[in-house]
């Protein structure tokens, strides 16, 4: 079933969701204050394009927001987007709203109010010290109960020719050599493969252990 998107600022993120969103079927409004940006989405683009600025509440009654929608507020400017994401949430009652946070402080507070965030900086910064210090990453994610968390690791040549099973934690993704999969217990690993972990915080430290080449790791 088609959902309603609306889609605030039509430039490279925001043309590139929207085509993408589009072409899945889904119901796409595209708002943005120059016309002439909407000719990012091509000739195939089949949703609607308002021109005008986001958080114009009469605007966005025009996109057909409601509790229901899902709001990306994807503009060039942070206070527009922070704007555009309060009107959304707090008039209109939208709860899937991201706003594009290009300053990571900035960001860090929104998500502390609710208000999720995309901080294009501290994104590409946390991926570079995961492929710089694979063994100290940040954790992905971790779950309510903080007995699991999902981190990131490059295999090093201590693991290298290790049953996926003999390593104490679950593999949830494998790639290597830019090719993702989802690997089972036998499959051996490779140095410089990057393996998402699913595991408690101590089969993650057992993991690194085994990783550093030090013995009782298990």
């Amino acid at each position: 079933m088609a959902q309603n998107f609306i889609v605030v600022g039509c430039g490279r993120v925001g043309s590139t969701v929207a085509k993408r969103l589009d072409s899945m079927g889904h119901d796409v409004v595209v708002i943005d204050r120059k016309k002439d940006a909407f000719r990012r989405l091509g000739d195939d683009f089949k949703g609607r394009t308002l021109t005008g600025v986001g958080f114009d509440r009469d605007l966005l009654r025009s996109a057909g927001i409601s509790g229901e929608s899902a709001v990306m507020a994807v503009t060039s400017g942070d206070n527009s987007n922070i704007l555009i994401a309060r009107v959304a949430r707090e008039m209109f009652g939208a709860e899937r709203v991201v706003a594009r946070i290009t300053d990571p402080r900035r960001a860090a507070i929104y998500e502390r109010l609710g208000i999720q965030t995309v901080a294009t900086v501290s994104w590409a910064s946390k991926r570079v010290f995961q492929m710089i210090l694979p063994q100290n990453g940040e954790v992905e994610w971790i779950d309510p109960t903080a007995q699991y968390s999902l981190v990131e690791r490059r295999i090093s040549a201590a693991l290298a020719g290790t049953r996926v099973d003999a390593t104490g934690a679950h593999a949830a993704l494998l790639v290597r050599n830019g090719q993702a999969s989802i690997p089972d217990g036998s499959v051996l690993l490779q140095e410089g493969d990057n393996v998402h972990l699913l595991a408690t915080t101590a089969e993650i430290a057992a993991f690194d252990a085994l990783a550093a080449g030090q013995k009782g790791g298990h």
